[in-house]
């Protein structure tokens, strides 16, 4: 019997030994497990960590500064207008008689174009030639009197008085005659305004009377007779922005572009400006000429006129979005040779559409930013790609020396 119970307390501590075994076995793996989970964990919360900071350095595209503003375009509109261009009007008054040319004829200098019926005229002309007749012969009568008065008062037969009187009379009738002379010459003068004619080579862009229609005298009052241009040549004139002029020289080539011929180019060349800036527009006026031998620039088109500014090689071009706009004026952020930001103050000359002229301020060996974040400041790193061939940008390939 008690064999029997040895065996069974023998048997029981063996097998509470193995089950002690086995819990401390289960303690140790669950150790074992929680210590793993652990270090994954903190090598998670490190790598989390670490892109968290890589994520919060901004990736940026940067730009290379260029000299000069190549093959730069200025448009601008302009008011095409004859070489000369007179309007015509009336030196005589009375009826038209007849017209012989009508717009868009070429007349030559000298050709008649109207003749105006002046019946008052007429009779002054005719009045004034009689005029003319009586102050010569009252001349010619007074001349003979004065000499033979003079001859008398060397015989003592009459008083000196009386012929100096008589000379006086002699130099009143010449007055007289030379007056009428220069009336018949004044009458016959407008007798020839009676024929209207053209005033140099053109055309006749305006015929403004008919037959029979009253004629006023007058220069500038109501509406002219004819208009005659010189279209051999044209002048074009173009208002030209004050931030531009500068770059504006006589000789300087420019085409032009006009609505109704909108696939032909014309040759302008630049002539003179007005030296001058219109206060209300803060403009320039420039004259430049087209010649125009085939007649396809009317007078009065409008037209683009298309400027080749040449390049400036003491500035610098960037995109407009590399610009920043701060409280302090303009920057632009240049990335240092450490991979951090450096603001750098600019001034910016003229505004060429998608890019801007730096005047000073920049380097041409600078990194700009191309498109800098709002939240960009001085010192901050990024995380940069390669310097794009010019001032417009383009694709960037990653950087090996990307900020750390």
């Amino acid at each position: 019997m008690s064999s029997h119970s040895e065996k069974f307390r023998a048997s029981h501590r063996q097998r509470k030994g193995k089950l002690a075994a086995v819990g401390i076995a289960a303690a140790i793996g669950v150790v074992a497990i929680a210590g793993t989970g652990i270090v994954i964990r903190t090598r998670d919360e490190a790598k989390l960590a670490k892109w968290t900071d890589e994520q919060a350095i901004p990736s940026v595209e940067l730009v290379a500064p260029q000299r000069g503003v190549e093959n730069q375009e200025l448009v601008l509109p302009g008011n095409v207008q004859a070489y000369f261009e007179a309007p015509i009007y009336a030196r005589v008054s009375g009826y038209l008689k007849n017209w012989y040319q009508d717009i868009g004829a070429h007349v030559k200098a000298g050709q008649l174009l109207a003749e105006i019926d002046a019946p008052d005229l007429d009779q002054q002309y005719q009045q004034a030639q009689a005029d003319l007749a009586q102050a010569k012969a009252n001349a010619a009568l007074a001349e003979i009197t004065a000499k033979r008065w003079q001859a008398l008062v060397a015989t003592n037969s009459v008083s000196r008085q009386e012929a100096d009187e008589k000379t006086g009379d002699l130099e009143a009738k010449k007055a007289a005659l030379a007056a009428a002379q220069a009336n018949v010459a004044r009458l016959q003068a407008l007798e020839g305004f009676k024929r209207i004619i053209a005033p140099f080579d053109g055309v006749v862009t305006a015929r403004k009377t008919d037959v029979g229609a009253l004629i006023n005298t007058g220069s500038g009052i109501g509406p002219e007779l004819f208009a005659v241009a010189d279209v051999h040549k044209m002048r074009v004139y173009v208002r030209v922005p004050q931030a531009q002029s500068a770059g504006l020289r006589e000789g300087m080539k420019a085409t032009l572009l006009t609505p109704q011929r909108p696939n032909k180019l014309f040759p302008a060349v630049l002539v003179t400006t007005a030296e001058a800036i219109t206060e209300a527009s803060r403009t320039m006026l420039v004259e430049l000429e087209a010649d125009n031998a085939n007649g396809e620039l009317p007078p009065g088109t409008y037209a683009e006129v298309h400027f080749k500014l040449p390049a400036n090689p003491n500035v610098l071009r960037l995109p407009t979005s590399s610009l920043v706009f701060r409280q302090n004026g303009t920057e632009v952020a240049t990335v240092g040779p450490d991979g951090k930001v450096v603001m750098k103050p600019v001034k910016v000359g003229r505004d060429l559409g998608t890019q801007v002229e730096i005047v000073s301020g920049l380097g041409p060996d600078d990194r700009v930013v191309k498109v800098p974040p709002d939240s960009l400041e001085e010192g901050d790193p990024v995380r940069v790609a390669e310097t794009t061939g010019g001032a417009s940008g383009g694709a960037a390939k990653p950087s090996a020396g990307a900020a750390q």
